[in-house]
């Protein structure tokens, strides 16, 4: 008589769960004091530098052979145009998520947080003490960016039941996502590597985390300095 065995299950996402994959857009172009970013909707819109092109590159490559039923992306250039490599390899055209666009910055938009956070602004330390963006002037409060990141998640999961998808966006974002997915402080997980991928599976119980920040096929000195956004 053969004995019985018992092996560790392997992670199977429920019936009806959403995988979804969180891609930190590329490195965008530098900010520069006398030239600030255009304005969307109020919002800082570089495009992605040389190094950022290399990352959507390379997150193509390392999406290619994934299984994935829809691509999304914000109304910031950025992240379409590291989108687009994987897009076009699998003949797929990408869909905005309005809900899903960096965190505002108020009187900081335009390339001046970036300054701020060089210059180690007292206001950043205090960003960070407090574990909100609201400090800045003018910024997004954080009950707005939990509602509509919350909302925008879940509008998705209810699109895609038992598929996979794909969305380009932002490191406010993500670590908003994952702030929410583990009850964790608000700013615990920001500063996801550009060209990363994160990744959660929904459910109507609970959001699962499965990984955060994988940047293998980006991490070899491309961006080896990650700024918490933009």
């Amino acid at each position: 008589m053969s004995e019985v065995e018992y092996r560790q299950a392997q992670f199977s996402a429920p019936a009806g769960a959403t995988d979804i994959l969180l891609i930190r857009h590329g490195e965008s172009a530098p900010a520069r004091p006398d030239r600030p970013f255009r304005l969307v909707d109020g919002q800082g819109d570089p495009e992605l530098a040389p190094a950022g092109q290399e990352h959507a590159q390379r997150v193509a490559e390392r999406l290619a052979d994934e299984p994935l039923d829809a691509i999304y992306v914000t109304t910031l250039q950025r992240t379409a145009q590291t989108a687009a490599p994987l897009a076009a390899r699998l003949g797929v055209t990408p869909r905005v998520e309005p809900d899903l666009r960096e965190v505002h910055l108020g009187e900081w938009e335009g390339g001046v947080f970036r300054q701020k956070v060089a210059q180690r602004d007292p206001v950043i330390q205090r960003m960070h003490a407090e574990q909100r963006w609201d400090v800045i002037p003018g910024a997004e409060s954080a009950e707005s960016l939990r509602n509509r990141v919350r909302t925008a998640i879940e509008r998705l999961a209810a699109a895609h039941p038992d598929q996979r998808i794909a969305v380009f966006t932002h490191g406010g974002v993500i670590g908003e996502v994952f702030a929410l997915a583990t009850d964790s402080r608000p700013l615990a997980f920001l500063g996801a590597n550009n060209g990363s991928i994160s990744q959660i599976v929904v459910t109507d119980e609970r959001w699962i985390v499965r990984r955060f920040n994988d940047s293998t096929h980006v991490d070899d000195g491309l961006s080896k300095t990650a700024t918490a956004l933009s």
